[in-house]
This record gives structure tokens, sequence and C-alpha cells, in this order.
């Protein structure tokens, strides 16, 4: 007898937490969270107004890490420089990035964060575990990103990215990261999930809840923050159920989870925890890359003139296309004991905040680093993915779906113009676009 799959449970799909956020600061303009050291780099308005650039560059003329004592996030370091980001990445026993600790972002555990049974509101994840629960978690979803792994999907990616490109409007203006950068990866992210197709936005709409760092200081929306998390989840416990039931194990990603001895007896919260990491490190990321990437060389023409005449520069442009756009701006570990680190002393407990987007553009590093270089040699020395034991897992998918976006745009003559509004992304965690008005041409 046939198993009848369970009625997925109801889900809001509004607001978005942007116009939350927008209409909660609207409503109480006295909650604009204050910055008063001239090096607090948590501040989100310099990533909306895209004003960054002076600040790390006089952050790191001064030395590779630097201690700001106050903050809306509490006290921290702020740690600039790409060798010392990857020293402390090196070293995850001293430097944690467990959620016990505090997690992987700047933000601080509050008082008032605790559920009606007394808990801590928490999301434990893989990317927030130290060894050895680190090591199971991220093993048992390893599988679905390895080279064969990727073989056999690039053919799925190159066919949706083709019908969809060949879909788009042609004299007309409309907004790249709707109809291209989101369309792309939440398709991505559904087929990875075996997630229903007609439902994929909720994916994205859960991971921009779930990646707004802007939402958490404020109590209201941090606790519509958590009823969509518990939505989120009754819906993929649905899931869940239907493939518990299923003869033969499948290969996505939920069914890799109940077959797995280190995932198959997760705790809510760290059910919770596992898919918001998966949604937006499969989601935000590589969709930010590939808004980043039309806006750069919209700016940059020389680059896309190249670009135009020389398709084998391509893989070597998704990495210059990661270190430019770098779509997560920052990771936080914690210290867990005394040490030192480049002439500094670093205490037990402090919160140390690596700023991907500093050392992406480091001059030392990476010369005349603000402007886009297809060709640039050492491009694959950006640190986009993080470094070291917690390397993002998704790495070479992403890597793959940049590859395919351009060989495509490529095939077809695709120039793409800036060409209407561009707005960022408000937050200090999330790099990105929100949207990229467009017009297509052919070259």
């Amino acid at each position: 007898m046939a198993t009848v799959a369970p009625e997925r449970p109801q889900v809001r799909t509004s607001p978005t937490a942007y116009e939350a956020l927008h209409a909660h600061l609207e409503k109480h303009p006295e909650i604009k969270k204050e910055h008063t050291h001239k090096w607090d780099v948590s501040r989100s308005d310099i990533y909306f107004e895209d004003t960054w650039q002076p600040i790390f560059k006089e952050m790191q003329d001064a030395g590779p890490l630097h201690y700001i004592p106050e903050s809306p996030y509490g006290p921290y370091w702020a740690v600039v420089g790409h060798k010392a980001i990857q020293h402390i990445e090196a070293l995850p026993e001293t430097f944690s990035s467990s959620w016990e600790h505090g997690g992987i972002t700047i933000l601080e555990r509050r008082e008032e964060d605790v559920e009606e049974n007394g808990a801590m509101r928490e999301l434990p994840m893989f990317i927030a575990m130290d060894r050895p629960e680190h090591t199971g978690q991220r093993r048992t979803v390893a599988p679905k990103f390895t080279p064969s792994g990727m073989a056999e999907m690039e053919g799925e990616i190159r066919q949706r990215t083709g019908e969809l490109l060949d879909s788009l409007p042609r004299g007309e203006v409309f907004d790249w990261v709707d109809k291209v950068s989101i369309e792309l990866t939440t398709g991505m992210l559904a087929l990875l999930f075996g997630f229903p197709w007609e439902d994929r936005r909720l994916l994205t709409y859960w991971s921009d809840w779930s990646g707004d760092t802007e939402l958490a200081g404020i109590p209201e929306l941090e606790d519509v923050r958590w009823e969509i998390f518990h939505e989120m989840a009754a819906y993929f416990q649905s899931l869940w159920v239907e493939r518990t039931h299923d003869k033969e194990p499948g290969d996505d990603l939920i069914s890799m989870m109940i077959h797995s001895p280190a995932m198959n007896q997760m705790r809510p919260e760290e059910f919770i925890g596992n898919l918001v990491l998966l949604i937006v490190g499969g989601n935000d990321t590589t969709r930010n890359s590939m808004s980043g990437f039309v806006h750069a060389l919209d700016k940059f023409p020389d680059q896309r003139k190249l670009f135009e005449e020389n398709p084998e520069i391509i893989p070597n442009a998704v990495q210059e296309m990661l270190r430019m756009q770098t779509p997560l701006a920052h990771m936080r570990r914690t210290c867990t004991e005394d040490t030192e680190v480049f002439g500094q002393t670093i205490k037990k407990g402090d919160k140390v905040v690596l700023w991907y987007l500093a050392a992406n553009h480091e001059e030392e590093i990476f010369p005349n680093p603000h402007k886009l270089d297809l060709t640039r040699e050492n491009a694959r020395r950006h640190i986009a993915f993080g470094y070291g034991i917690h390397r993002c897992v998704g790495a070479r998918l992403a890597e793959l779906q940049l590859r395919v976006l351009l060989e495509e745009m490529h095939k077809r003559r695709m120039r793409v113009h800036v060409a209407g509004d561009v707005e960022r992304v408000r937050a200090n965690f999330v790099h990105g676009f929100r949207k990229l008005e467009v017009e297509i041409t052919e070259f």
C-alpha cells in the first residue's frame, strides 16, 4: 500500500526580512545602533553605501588585528590581515567556532534570548561546532560536494542555467538579483534538498530571515525570526517523515541526514541550525557573487572586453569574482585560552571577528585590490570560503554554478549593462546586492 505523503504545514511568506526591518526602523528611529569607535566595522551602513574600503585600509596599515573596546555587539578583536586570519583559522582548538561559546557571527548572546521553557535560543550547526562533532556532521553532507558529485550535477545545472538565460527579457530593464541570482541558487538548493519545486522560493525567504544579523538586535523581530525558524523546521520535518518511509534511500541532503548516525538523532535546535547553515551557505553566498560579477563587469569595461574576447579566462574569473565580492563579510571565533597572535595578547573568552572582506582586499596580497582583474595570478588565494577545517563544504558547487553561468552567458554573447537602481544589503555579515536593475544586449 502506498504511503500517503504528510500534509505540508502552513508557513508564512511575508513580510520579507528586509520589509520587516525597514518598517520597524521607520516606526522606531530611536533604536539606531551607535558606533563610537572609528574602526568599529560592525556598522552596516558602510556595506550598504560601499564605503568600507578606506576604513579597512587604514586598519591594515596599522596592523593585522585591532581591539575594538565598544560596539553594539560588545567588545571584539577585528582581524583584518590575510595571514592573521589564516593563522587563527588554523588553530580551531584555541579559536572556537562552537555555538556554546557564541557561534560564528559577531552577534552577542543575550539574556533575553530565552524560550518559554527556559532554554537559550541557540542554533547548533556543524559550522558552529568544534571537533569531533563538527567532523561527523560535515562528513555526512560532504559526499554531495565531491568532484564526482559535481560531475553528476553539471549537466542539470547547465541546462537550467541556459533555459533561464534564454527566458530573460531583451530590450527592457529587469532586476538581475531576482530573475537570475536568486532563481539559479534557489533552484539549486531545491535540487540538493529534493525540495518541492513549486515552493522553492520559501528557501529564499527563510535564507533572508536567517542571514540578516541586523534583525537580531531587535527583540520583536527576533521573536518573529524564531517563529519562522520553527515553521521552516516543521516543513522540513514533513519531508523527513516522507523520506524515512522510502525503501530506497535517496541522495538528497535530507535522506543523507536520515541515514547518518552523526545526524539522524539531532535535537530540534540542531536540525534547524543545520538547515539554516545549508540554506544560507547555498543561497546567499552564490547569489551575491552572481550579482557582484555582473556589477563589476559593468564598472570595469576593460575586463568585460577581456571576458568577451577570451573565454579561456573564465575559471580564473570565477576566483576573482569570489575575491572581489566576498559574499560573507566576516566569521567569528571565540578564544578558549590566553594566547598571543601577531604581537597582541588575546584573552580567554574574547570575541575574535575575522573580516574576510578586508583580507580579500589587502593590498600587500592583492595589488590594486579594488580593481577587477580577471587575469590576477593569485586570485585563488582569496579566503571567501574561509580557511582550515571550516572551509565551506559547498565551495566546489559554488564555483561550478558560477563557471557555468559565465560560460552560458558567453555562449549567448550576452552583455549585461547596469541600467537602473543598485541597492546593496544593509548588513555586516551577508555582503551582497538586494537589487540590481540591468538590461541585456549582445556583443
